[in-house]
């Protein structure tokens, strides 16, 4: 019942789903990254308001990944597909000398990504290994804060029927309730550490 409701109205919040945090114009600029992978079949632009300087929000970015930082968001559904992410709720020196060209897998099986470009404090973009997914984060200072701004660029050309309808109805709805949470999950940790900072 429920599933057959969310496929009967998606259509009317789909939009609010794949740019939730994002304003207008946020979700229309060109990111760092868009150039990697020009026609996607799906773009979603997500964002949140930090109060904290782009330098306290970076460390957890760099440290992203399984058996790295986490990814801030719920870690048991994130474990039961078999990612090992466990959330760090530190800064972990180890994981900050992040560099292009730096991997990891997602899983045992899923997609390799790598990243693709790094500018400190501003931008970092990560691409799977068949080029089929571009993840971009995005700094960008706002009054006493920042925005972090998080695009993801995906192409589905060769899909199935049935594989873009769970792609569109199970996939971003999906999407939406681990990245929201990873965002927030990164709002309280920059603005803990800028407080301490402080």
């Amino acid at each position: 019942m429920a599933a057959t409701l969310e496929a009967a109205t998606y259509s009317r919040w789909r939009s609010w789903c794949l740019t939730w945090g994002a304003t207008d114009g946020e979700a229309a600029q060109a990111l760092a990254g868009d150039e990697l992978l020009a026609y996607p079949s799906l773009v979603s632009t997500r964002a949140v308001w930090v109060d904290a300087p782009p330098s306290s929000i970076w460390p957890w970015l760099v440290q992203m990944g399984p058996g790295r930082g986490g990814a801030y968001t719920y870690d048991w559904i994130e474990n039961v597909l078999g990612l090992g992410m466990h959330s760090a709720d530190e800064v972990l020196p180890q994981y900050q000398d992040l560099e292009v060209g730096d991997a990891w897998r997602l899983g045992g099986r899923g997609p390799v990504l790598q990243v693709a470009e790094l500018e400190p404090e501003r931008s970092m973009v990560l691409r799977s290994g068949d080029g089929n997914w571009v993840w971009a984060f995005s700094l960008v200072p706002e009054g006493t804060g920042s925005r972090l701004i998080s695009r993801n660029r995906i192409a589905t050309r060769d899909a199935s029927r049935l594989a873009r309808a769970l792609n569109t109805y199970v996939m971003e709805p999906g999407s939406l309730i681990m990245e929201r949470k990873m965002l927030l999950g990164i709002k309280q940790r920059a603005e803990r550490l800028a407080r301490a900072s402080r």
